[in-house]
């Protein structure tokens, strides 16, 4: 007769503190805003040591002895600026554009498109001059009118992780309340959302969370908060009437995924309230990547499990002329209808954007 052995359970991680750089640039122009004096008065509050830079698009002499120390030193630090461009990049199929108020993330997801986008600067940006990035807004909600458009700000960032430092967030949700036109949305895998929670949004801004199974989150999900953090923080977005939604991305296939992705739908579902969310959204989007970011992934975490076997996928052609490598047909169905159903199951009256 054989005996199993039972599992050790499973750790519950510590919770997620908000993000102190280890190291701050601040551009001199920078400092010419009332942010930017706002963030320097915190970083000396907080004994940051901090230096000048002539632009945040040009930070070198990052500490470490090989590419990869200067990799993880530069996910911890912080580079304040001024944004220059104000033309917005198009930002589909989420929204209309992406409104730029940081770019780069202290996160560790090791499938992040940012590995490749933003190339040797994965540092962290911050920009204070939110009120031009404001006003170019305003122009381009204006020009469409009567057409609603939206802004997605969390294309090269997770802002979230960032507000505690820039309050950048907290002035665009109070500015698109106000416009009868314009709309606000972001993402985040981190649950510090207190500064949202009693601002008069107008339901102008949708929050969603990004969120995946157990296995996903504690094996490519480093430096972000919990599950458990997520779905508490999206409970208190959808008491404060904000539209929510939910962004299961990347969808993985590995051994045990139905379990893992119908876990995830009903551990989420009673963590809601037990009203109905209104205007409930999903978006999902399975895993993919291009050759570019398989060896740039595979040399910043060289112990990752993450598969990445391009003989097992399907050439799917990019958007910036690369072939990204996608999940074959039988998979993609087998995901997108599994996780279909089990959204329905939980939660009837949301609405799915798209399977990408």
């Amino acid at each position: 007769m054989s005996i199993r052995v039972a599992e050790p359970p499973v750790k519950p991680r510590a919770h997620t503190k908000p993000f102190i750089p280890d190291f701050v640039y601040f551009e001199p122009g920078a400092l010419e805003y009332p942010k930017g004096l706002r963030i320097m008065d915190w970083v000396k509050s907080q004994d940051i040591p901090y230096k000048m830079t002539g632009s945040h698009n040009r930070i070198t002499g990052l500490p470490g002895d090989t590419e990869l120390q200067q990799y993880k030193n530069a996910k911890r630090t912080l580079v304040v600026g001024v944004r220059k461009t104000l033309t917005f990049d198009q930002s589909k199929p989420s929204a209309e554009y992406a409104i730029p108020i940081s770019t780069g993330c202290m996160g560790h997801c090791h499938y992040c498109y940012l590995q490749t986008t933003l190339g040797a600067k994965p540092y962290i940006r911050v920009y204070v001059n939110t009120d031009d990035v404001i006003a170019a807004a305003k122009k381009y909600i204006d020009e469409r009118i009567p057409e609603i458009t939206r802004f997605e700000a969390a294309c090269t960032s997770d802002p979230v992780g960032l507000e505690h430092i820039t309050g950048s967030l907290t002035e665009l949700i109070e500015f698109m309340a106000k416009e009868e036109y314009g709309r606000l949305r972001f993402v985040t895998k981190f649950h510090h959302v207190e500064p949202f929670l009693k601002l008069k949004h107008n339901d102008h801004t949708r929050i969603r969370f990004s969120i995946n199974s157990d296995y996903v989150i504690r094996q490519f999900e480093p430096a972000t908060s919990s599950f458990e953090e997520r779905i508490s923080a999206a409970g208190k977005v959808a008491e404060a009437g904000y539209p929510l939604g939910f962004i299961i991305a990347p969808i993985i296939w590995y051994e045990g995924w139905e379990e893992g992705y119908g876990d995830l739908l009903k551990r989420l579902a009673a963590a809601m309230p037990k009203e109905p969310v209104k205007d409930l959204t999903f978006e999902m989007i399975q895993h993919r990547f291009t050759k570019t970011a398989k060896a740039t992934i595979e040399k910043r975490y060289p112990k990752t499990k993450l598969e990445m076997d391009i003989e097992k996928r399907k050439k799917k052609w990019g958007r910036y002329g690369q072939y990204k490598y996608v999940y074959p047909d039988e998979q993609q169905t087998a995901l997108r209808e599994y996780i279909t159903e089990r959204i329905f199951e939980h939660f009837p009256y949301a609405c799915i954007d798209y399977f990408t």
